[in-house]
């Protein structure tokens, strides 16, 4: 049973039957040669692989039915092209399809209006990312993709953030049994508006310190030690001490 609903699309999925592997590649060799009944055999033992894709997509508030019907053509695409002569498991090669699917879907009738080119290099690059993530078994970083697809980090991130799904500030983001506290609770006032931007590029310019300047700087403003306990306690002089300390503050106003 999948989330207490049985039924979904007028398909009851506490009856979807299951395939062994065995089973998968026999149809899938009688499919290559033009069985249409081994292809419909072969879809229909795999729906289960659909459900169990369709719950990362949940939280979105979409509706299932649609969300299994987009699934269902993914993964006759999956049937349609998957090349018996590699050696993968039918489930490994379906499931990014699946996915890849379901996403078009949601980036195409996604309710903020994004252009086409963005939406495109979304694409794109959740295709890259499935496929880092099945070869290196680890999710890539954003400069991994940027580099498969030749384009700039910033590219990459806009694209992707442009087809996540708009958050209502009515959204509730925790709660322990009393009051909910919403999205809404959690706004600051027109003061903090640059404060994330600020946080960032302060983040990015002390990744640019050497280690010495940051061991400097978190023991002389993080801690509150003196410059000369400062050099004390990594072995330079207090006058080397203060150069270091200037220079890594020239370079994170810089």
């Amino acid at each position: 049973m999948y989330i207490n609903k049985v039924s979904i699309c007028g398909v009851d999925t506490s009856k979807l039957p299951v395939l062994k592997e065995a089973e998968k590649t026999e149809l899938l060799k009688r499919v290559k040669e033009g069985s249409a009944s081994a292809r419909q055999e072969l879809i229909n033992g795999n729906l289960r692989l659909v459900l169990s894709v369709i719950q990362k997509f949940t939280s979105r508030g979409e509706n299932l039915d649609d969300l299994f019907q987009v699934g269902c053509i993914g993964l006759i695409k999956s049937v349609d092209n998957f090349d018996i002569t590699q050696n993968v498991r039918f489930s490994t090669y379906a499931v990014p399809m699946i996915i890849g699917e379901i996403r078009r879907y949601l980036r195409d009738n996604s309710s903020i209006r994004v252009s086409r080119s963005i939406k495109d290099t979304a694409y794109k690059a959740m295709q890259v990312k499935e496929r880092l993530m099945a070869k290196n078994q680890t999710e890539p970083t954003v400069s991994e993709i940027a580099n498969e697809l030749g384009i700039p980090c910033e590219d990459v991130v806009i694209a992707l953030e442009s087809i996540v799904s708009p958050v209502s500030i009515y959204d509730p983001i925790y709660s322990d049994g009393g009051d909910t506290i919403f999205v809404l609770d959690q706004l600051g006032d027109n003061n903090d508006d640059n404060n994330w931007l600020d946080e960032i590029s302060l983040k990015e310019s002390i990744k640019n310190l050497s280690e010495r300047e940051k061991t400097i700087l978190s023991l002389r403003f993080m801690q509150g030690k003196t410059q000369m306990e400062v050099s004390e306690e990594i072995g330079i002089s207090q006058a080397q001490v203060s150069r270091l300390e200037k220079g890594a503050i020239d370079k994170i106003k810089n």
